[in-house]
């Protein structure tokens, strides 16, 4: 399947990570040039009365900036952690992902 800005739609990779209220996808694509990106989409369900729906963010990364994104994103966590929070216990975060995950919620792309 191809969007409108002629990507083919193929999932490569797919890895669902769930955050509080918030659930993120990192998903790898092709291109039709059998080239690769990957999407990262912030999914958040809103409750509006008895119905809900899913606000979503999303962000799409190519090869060519693979490196300055990750290294980027590094330099600002490192920076949280050690410069404006360096007594906060980031490791507690860290065991609720060895917890087993029952979801049931519902991806839209």
């Amino acid at each position: 399947m191809e969007d409108h800005r002629g990507h083919n739609k193929e999932e490569i990779f797919s890895k669902k990570v769930k955050a509080g209220k918030r659930t993120y996808f990192f998903d790898v694509k092709s291109t039709r040039g059998n080239d690769y990106y990957l999407t990262i989409t912030e999914s958040k369900r809103i409750m509006d009365g008895d119905n809900f729906s899913y606000e979503k963010h999303k962000i799409f990364l190519y090869k060519e900036d693979f490196f300055k994104f990750v290294n980027a994103l590094n330099e600002a966590v490192d920076h949280v952690k050690t410069d404006l929070l360096p007594d906060f216990d980031f490791e507690q975060f860290e065991k609720e992902d060895s917890e087993p995950e029952i979801n049931n919620d519902l991806r839209w792309d």
